[in-house]
């Protein structure tokens, strides 16, 4: 089984939301510019859809994180490579919430045609966009997966039943294959753009992956899944531009689906049966379904926009104040703040057209960089167990060659090619918001002293605005080098508060004092040349525990190393140098070896679970002394490698075991 919390359902319902509305926009843009190839188009985009579909299960069973290709180009490449994908694909989600938006208004206009044109319109797709924030800042709920999942079934109903009288109706094969004349209507460039356009139920799987750290699914269903989504992509897209592409046959080089039904080309459909009755059934519940699924679909774009916000400030792939998450819903509030901000922009020149053509810009390059991930992790994690794993593979190079994947790596890196040359738009805009991702991404990474290219991990709790109620200018940690120095830096993080300075009448940030102790022998001077292996170990923690502890708000970590003959001393004499307000101290076991049972030694009559350092600190330190410890679970926990060059997965985080003890001592007077 995958994953654990949300169910299959949960999946159903991201996918299916995706696919079914976004037939509701993209096919007036399409028809617009692939003409009597438009069902063509969408068949090809289809199995696109397949490939990417298996890629993309394949990905998120082996790393079930919340994210789709940032994360699988992060462990197939590296962070920069991760960072391309995730931003490309950041840029997607933020055009869709604006682009269903903004088209939810246009079928609305079936009941009161203001709604779709001028001042109403921008304020109506305004509005949504502010819903979907709060419903997105108030988090994802299961209640919510069912009721999107039986909105779909329903949708995806209606479409079928469009399909079929549409087809008895309208269809006739002249009409559709006549007008067609390869590379002059529609011109080659064109049909290469609109199946870049076509590609638009991809942010459906990204959305999903987002998932697959807390989904339960089965091998079998999630192979039925694959089979299934794919199929209501071929049957839903290809037949209904079928129906759309006979109902309003292509003349010269212009269509009636795109000339009169740019943003609502379903809603044409609807409005060509003559039948009366016909055509009022299916204008009127056409514009409901496809209103409450184009607001779904937004909801699920933001979703996934969480999602990945969190990815990347998680691994500090974009400044952690934009990742912040809410105290208690815990969701990227800022981020789906400004992406709100900047999808209601995007509505505000009510130009579909080029919104469009601007998603296949970044839903194409991260495909692309999926399919190559994948192929990569082939090699990179060969004995890994795969939950799923993409069919007709070949042994090549002494590995496994997922040919699937290779075809949807050329494919779709062909086919992006093809949009940059072809579309100016997606040229100058994508690429613009490519350098303004890179370059702030470089800047940060070099800013805060991080490789370019290496994982830097950050724990969840650092994202959230929680304080403790009691707050310290300045505190000292002394740090071990295993993954308790992480608790101990976020217990002092969380307990940092403004330092009130009264001389200067300004309130200062706190600071917390990272302290390394190399403990000297009495057989070596103190100044003992120290064996290279200990030096980097100290760096490696200190480094760890600046970038930890700088993530809360308002905190600075000062890192210094000191020689002692004893570390219990050295904390109480560097505690009361420093003038620190309090130490965090991860509480020492006593020692299985010194006394044993009978003198004191653990188990003995006089065990009173710390050891020496401890009880030294405990006792002579001249400030407030909190103690933190693993739970029984982490015991040994000593032993692990330096967390930043081997960190834990981001959705599986290591369970708290801070214990932020009340302080041990009363505070001096």
């Amino acid at each position: 089984m995958l994953g654990k919390g949300l169910g299959q359902p949960a999946l159903f319902a991201i996918v299916y939301t995706a696919v079914a509305s976004s037939i509701y926009f993209s096919l007036g843009v399409v028809a617009d510019h692939a003409l009597g190839l438009t069902p063509v188009v969408f068949l090809v985009a289809a199995l696109f859809f397949g490939l990417a579909a298996m890629t993309y299960v394949e990905g998120a069973a082996l790393h079930p994180e919340r994210a789709g290709s940032t994360v699988f180009a992060r462990y197939g490449f590296n962070e920069l490579v991760s960072f391309i994908a995730g931003w490309a694909i950041l840029l997607d989600y933020i055009i869709l919430i604006a682009v269903t938006a903004f088209s939810a208004t246009n079928y609305l206009a079936a009941f009161w045609g203001d709604l779709g044109r001028g001042s109403t319109e921008i304020i109506v797709a305004l509005g949504i966009v502010l819903y979907v924030a709060a419903r997105n800042i108030r988090g994802f709920s299961k209640t919510r997966v069912n009721r999107i999942g039986a909105l779909v079934i329903a949708d995806i109903g209606l479409q079928l039943l469009l399909i079929v009288i549409g087809l008895a109706t309208f269809f006739n094969y002249h009409s559709l294959v006549d007008p067609i004349h390869l590379g002059v209507y529609p011109r080659w460039k064109d049909v290469i753009f609109a199946l870049g356009v076509a590609t638009v139920v991809f942010t459906g799987l990204e959305s999903a992956a987002g998932l697959s750290g807390e989904v339960v699914a089965s091998r079998g269903s999630l192979k039925r899944l694959i089979g299934s989504a794919t199929l209501v992509v071929m049957v839903v897209y290809v037949g209904i531009a079928l129906v759309a592409m006979t109902a309003f046959p292509v003349a010269g080089n212009a269509t009636g689906i795109s000339r009169f039904y740019l943003e609502a080309p379903v809603l044409g459909i609807a409005e060509s049966f003559d039948t009366a009755w016909v055509a009022d059934f299916f204008k009127y519940t056409i514009s409901i379904a496809a209103t409450a699924t184009l607001i779904a679909a937004s909801n699920s774009a933001m979703l996934g926009l969480s999602r990945l916000a969190y990815s990347l400030s998680r691994n500090r792939q974009i400044p952690s104040a934009l990742g912040r998450l809410h105290p208690t819903r815990s969701t990227p509030f800022v981020l789906i703040v400004i992406a709100a901000v900047i999808a209601g922009a995007l509505i505000v020149p009510e130009d579909l057209d080029f919104l469009v053509g601007i998603y296949a810009f970044g839903a194409l390059l991260g495909l692309t960089i999926a399919h190559l991930s994948i192929i990569s992790l082939r090699y990179r994690e060969p004995d890994k167990e795969r939950f799923y794993s993409v069919p007709l593979s070949v042994r090549f190079r002494g590995g496994s060659l997922p040919l699937p994947a290779v075809v949807g790596a050329v494919l779709s890196g062909a086919a992006w090619v093809s949009v940059v040359i072809t579309h100016a738009g997606a040229r100058y805009v994508g690429f613009g918001w490519m350098a303004f991702g890179l370059v702030t991404y470089v800047a940060y990474r070099r800013t805060q002293g991080k490789s370019i290219l290496k994982r830097v991990i950050v724990p969840e709790a650092a994202l959230k605005l929680e304080r403790d109620e009691l707050e310290y200018g300045s505190i000292l940690v002394p740090l071990t080098g295993t993954p308790l120095d992480d608790d101990m830096i976020q217990t002092a993080g969380r307990l940092a508060g403004e330092d009130h300075d009264e001389g200067l009448g300004e309130e200062a940030g706190a600071t917390i004092e990272a302290l390394w102790i190399f403990e000297v022998p009495m057989a070596l001077p103190i100044d003992a040349r120290l064996p290279d292996a200990q030096l980097e170990r100290a760096r490696a923690a200190l480094r760890r525990a600046k970038a930890v502890g700088e993530e809360y708000e308002g905190v600075e970590v000062a890192t210094a190393t000191v020689r002692a003959r004893r570390a219990g001393a050295a904390i109480v004499e560097e505690a009361r140098r420093r003038g620190v307000q309090a130490i965090v101290l991860a509480a020492e076991e006593p020692s299985r070896i010194r006394g044993g049972a009978l003198l004191g030694g653990r188990g003995g009559p006089l065990d009173n679970f710390v050891g020496d350092a401890t009880k030294y600190v405990v006792s002579k330190a001249g400030c407030e002394v909190i103690l933190t410890a693993p739970p029984s679970s982490d015991v040994g926990i000593a032993a692990a490698a330096d967390p930043e060059e081997h960190p834990a997965p981001a959705a599986d985080p290591a369970p708290q075991s801070i214990s932020a003890a009340p302080p041990l001592r009363e505070p001096p007077a």
